[in-house]
């Protein structure tokens, strides 16, 4: 057994986005080759409407997987498929982007806005895939109670539990983790995929570190085939992400992610032009 060390820390900066929503950029271009095939991660954590109700008006994806996870809040949104519908507490949405797609999400005011986006980079082969849309609610996720931890197994498998949501590109695990006081948790892992957590609340401490890691951070683990966490006294929780990586060249314009410039390129000039939508 070989345990997974923390190889990397981020906390993330503040930024802005879409008509003006703050949020907390943690992983971005310059993280990319670390956390392949994860290429994007904002964080969303406010208690005043102002900072988020301008929300992300109608905007493009190609080339990727955006997954939504609304511990709590209320978000509308709709595409260029015809979807529309509404996200609320408890709840994720899963779209693939693939050849291309029109989306928007408008947050509403609500007491806390708390969640996060992540991007999740399509293989060179299944860039120009139909585009495709899944919503989770929350009694579709299941939720696995044991005697150091609560686990809501959202998408891949847990301990024979099959998640709510799967891609038919990408295969993510994605666990939301509460990990009880003073109590370790652990999980069997495989070696070739590169596995991070985002930390939500409370502390963890890892093998191998001198100080435990608060709440707000991304932390990519090392290769192994075993991955162990220890909550502080106040306990913690945390999203565990794991994917194995594509090892393909990127290239990332805004909402866009390509393998090449001349993919790039001609993905603006599709927009400029009114051929971006492949399929509708």
């Amino acid at each position: 057994m070989t345990m997974r060390t923390v190889q990397d820390i981020i906390t993330g900066r503040p930024g802005m986005d879409g008509a003006g929503v703050k949020l907390t950029r943690v992983l971005s271009n310059g993280t990319v080759k670390a956390f392949d095939p994860f290429l994007l991660l904002d964080a969303f954590d406010s208690t005043n409407p102002d900072d988020y109700t301008r929300g992300f008006p109608m905007h493009p994806h190609r080339g990727m997987e955006t997954f939504t996870y609304l511990v709590e809040g209320t978000v509308e949104h709709e595409d260029s498929l015809g979807n529309k519908g509404v996200i609320h507490s408890g709840c994720c949405q899963w779209m693939t982007a693939g050849s291309g797609i029109l989306h928007q999400e408008m947050p509403k005011a609500s007491p806390h806005m708390f969640g996060l986006q992540l991007w999740i980079n399509l293989p060179c082969a299944k860039k120009m895939v139909a585009p495709a849309y899944r919503d989770i609610i929350a009694s579709q996720i299941p939720v696995l109670r044991e005697a150091s931890a609560d686990i809501l197994v959202v998408a891949g498998t847990y301990k024979g539990t099959p998640g709510a949501a799967k891609s038919d590109y990408t295969h993510l695990t994605f666990l939301d983790v509460t990990v009880q006081p003073g109590q370790a948790w652990n999980l069997p892992t495989d070696p070739e995929e590169t596995l991070f957590i985002y930390t939500f609340s409370g502390e963890c401490h890892f093998e191998g570190t001198k100080h435990p890691i608060g709440p707000k951070r991304a932390v990519l683990c090392g290769g192994g085939d075993s991955f162990s966490v220890t909550a502080s006294e106040a306990g913690a929780r945390f999203v565990l992400a794991a994917g194995k990586p594509l090892h393909e060249p990127v290239e990332w314009g805004g909402p866009i992610v390509m393998n090449t410039a001349e993919e790039l390129r001609t993905a603006f000039i599709e927009l400029d032009e009114g051929t971006f939508i492949k399929h509708g």
